[in-house]
């Protein structure tokens, strides 16, 4: 079957000199066997006519005319009656590019298991409804101006998503302080540029999301540590003088903890008090499986709160979108940092978005993944026990933690498990600072559940191994 016939090649990039000993036909052949050769032009592309060419190099038909038969010949090109002239896909009698033999050697590798925390479980993703998503948002009209703040529909959507799956009222006048973002770290991005002054301090976890970290410091803040424990962030030993802090109250991340409710009244009364700004990344706050999830805590302080949520964890990084519940002036200051910039987060993913929530989709989606998560933190907390080995972390998200002695025997049991194919997250790349917490953050969503089994009695067995060998040492 001939290729499909794409848009006519109406401006070849071919350049005619009349200093060129060579015939202006042979310049015209040569260059246009160059990108055909190159792949500037490729097979089943439409050539434009003898006479279009000629007017649009301002020379004779009788040179397009000639190069085109040349090239007929040599079988670079080939006419259609009633269509055109195209390249063809390969030229008869042309030598190929040479192709390296394939060999056992060259089969890819088997894909890694990932057991690393943060990775969501898009197997789980209907495939119907996420097609069906993405063909209704590809049917609307194409944007005809920028909507820096977010869609409409989106942060609509948004609303309706906070209210629904963690129990926080954001509509009517409060519309305008939800605002779409890239995700969590471009937010950040945004409020330390937009919101905070340059050379200001934040405090961020420690440990904690090191790409926060990294992003406070690209837009000029002085990142300081802020102990967690674990229950979350020790609100008692964060530092003084800082503009604002960066904590995960509903899933402490890496370690896994909950803020109890007296240290968040503490936090927010501390924020209040000194002038932070508190940034609340609420990046799996919708998958609780002991209790209800818990309230954010920009329900509790909306005034200093702002409230960052992604897709990444629950849906898939696919859609790169978030969103920003932030108070009035934080907002006002972002949306004028992106006027400024020409910045705002991309339409597709929030089209997405919309659409894959308008029939429920999302909803069945969040249901169908606390249930299966929930189910594999218990394949995942049994397995372990089964050779003695216990885990922190509450019931919640998609890791938990099993913790280490110290930094070597971390690393041992990482290198051991990459030898098999399996990548762990280790707890001391979380530090900012000197690693004052080791283990393993067990990741259990991305894999399929024969794997997570497999790996779990692996990590299970090669840590009894290490144990049994470290109590004997002791001996």
């Amino acid at each position: 079957m001939p290729p499909t016939p794409s848009s006519p090649l109406l401006e070849p990039a071919v350049e005619l000199r009349r200093d060129d000993p060579r015939p202006l036909a042979v310049q015209l052949a040569d260059a246009l066997r160059h990108a055909a050769a190159s792949g500037q032009i490729r097979g089943g592309d439409r050539l434009p006519s003898t006479r279009a060419l000629a007017r649009h190099l301002g020379v004779s038909r009788t040179v397009t005319a000639a190069a085109y038969e040349q090239l007929h010949a040599e079988g670079w090109i080939a006419g259609r009656h009633g269509s055109g002239t195209y390249v063809t896909t390969t030229p008869p009698g042309a030598e190929s590019a040479a192709q390296p033999a394939v060999s056992d050697a060259d089969e890819p590798e088997p894909p890694a298991i990932n057991l690393t925390p943060g990775a969501p479980w898009v197997g789980g993703i209907d495939r119907a409804a996420w097609r069906r998503a993405w063909r209704a948002a590809g049917d609307r009209e194409p944007d005809d101006r920028v909507h820096r703040a977010g869609l409409p529909e989106y942060r609509e959507a948004v609303v309706e998503h906070l209210l629904r799956h963690r129990g926080m009222v954001t509509g009517g006048p409060h519309l305008g302080t939800v605002l779409a973002t890239g995700g969590t770290t471009s937010a950040v991005l945004e409020i330390a540029a937009a919101a905070l002054e340059p050379g200001s301090a934040v405090a961020v976890e420690e440990p904690g999301y090191q790409r926060a970290v990294h992003a406070f410091r690209a837009a000029g803040m002085r990142v300081v540590p802020a102990p967690v424990d674990h229950s979350g962030i020790v609100v008692d030993e964060i530092p003084a003088g800082v503009r604002a802090v960066y904590c995960s109250p509903a899933h402490q991340y890496p370690l896994g903890g909950r803020l109890p409710a007296e240290r968040r009244v503490a936090l927010v009364q501390r924020a209040r008090a000194e002038g932070w700004l508190i940034v609340e990344d609420d990046y799996d706050g919708e998958l609780r499986y002991d209790v209800a999830p818990l309230p954010v805590l920009a329900a509790m302080a909306p005034d200093v709160v702002v409230h960052l949520g992604t897709t990444s964890k629950i849906l898939t990084p696919t859609l790169g979108v978030g969103w920003m519940l932030a108070p009035n002036r934080v907002t006002a200051a972002v949306l004028d940092h992106r006027e400024r910039t020409g910045t705002r987060p991309a339409a597709a993913g929030q089209r997405v978005l919309v659409e894959y929530a308008r029939n429920g989709d999302l909803g069945r989606h969040l249901r169908r993944l606390r249930r299966e998560l929930s189910r594999r933190r218990g394949l995942v907390v049994d397995g372990l026990a089964s050779a003695g080995l216990e885990v922190f972390g509450d019931e919640a998200g998609a890791h938990v933690v099993l913790p280490l002695p110290d930094g070597a025997a971390e690393r041992r049991l990482m290198d051991r498990a990459a030898e098999r194919g399996i990548v762990l997250d280790g707890l001391h790349r979380h530090h900012d600072g000197t690693p004052v917490w080791f283990g393993i953050a067990f990741g259990y969503a991305a894999c399929s559940r024969a794997d997570l089994e497999r790996s779990v009695a692996d990590v299970a067995r090669w840590r009894d191994r290490e144990v049994a060998g470290e109590a004997r040492a002791a001996r």
